[in-house]
């Protein structure tokens, strides 16, 4: 079977990892191979004479099916800036041929492939080429991962819009609490299953000590709507 999604967010910083990383562990559970693949990643770092990224560190951490680095991260940037940007700045364009062939590897290779997007639903990759043009190319099911915070609504709401005007089945969304100091937590998140049209799968916690592993039991309705015929 083919459990596999395309994860994107409503902005930068709002735990697509995160999620991403807990959602394999949980499809690892319940069975599946599973791998994570990040297409695209910036604000890399050097570690010797390697470039790494704690993004895509995380996904393979998290995957139980062993693939080359060059499948799960084709495209990796020294600059943390947006794709277009940095894929310009290193001369090395950003190719969608080049996505799909490591993502089909990917797939070859496990029954799930967690795809993580990069940035929000529009974020450019190169001049004629968003992250949601690779989402359709992909044709995957999308989770949103709405970043609970001051602003939320707004994002989230015109972030569905678009996936859902692409044509592409949104599965539904989860909720990741970034900011615990936000003012009216409980409406904010009421307010926004009323003007989501995708069901919340899950709603994480503010919790700093917590792991993808003990994470992974909140996704269960995640794996259940993946794995349904």
């Amino acid at each position: 079977m083919n459990a596999s999604v395309f994860v994107t967010g409503t902005d930068t910083g709002v735990g697509k990892t995160w999620v991403s990383s807990a959602l394999i562990e949980a499809l690892a559970r319940s069975g599946l191979t599973v791998t994570g693949m990040k297409p695209v990643a910036t604000g890399a770092t050097h570690q010797g004479q390697l470039l790494v990224h704690e993004d895509v560190r995380a996904l393979i951490a998290a995957s139980n099916v062993a693939l080359p680095r060059r499948y799960v991260n084709p495209y990796l940037y020294l600059p943390p800036c947006s794709p277009n940007i940095a894929a310009q700045r290193a001369g090395v364009p950003i190719e969608l041929p080049t996505v799909l062939e490591a993502y089909q590897a990917c797939a070859e290779r496990a029954d799930a492939v967690v795809v993580e997007g990069a940035g929000g639903w529009c974020v450019p990759l190169a001049d004629n080429l968003l992250i949601e043009d690779l989402a359709r190319a992909l044709a995957l099911p999308v989770l949103l991962v709405v970043g609970v915070r001051l602003g939320c609504i707004s994002h989230a709401i015109l972030s569905a819009r678009a996936i859902i005007e692409s044509g592409l089945p949104l599965l539904g969304w989860v909720a990741n609490i970034v900011d615990p100091a936000t003012l009216e937590m409980q409406a904010v998140i009421q307010t926004l299953s009323r003007h989501l049209d995708a069901p919340r799968l899950a709603t994480l916690e503010w919790a700093p000590g917590a792991t993808p592993a003990s994470v992974a039991p909140r996704l269960q309705a995640v794996v259940e709507a993946l794995r349904r015929p």
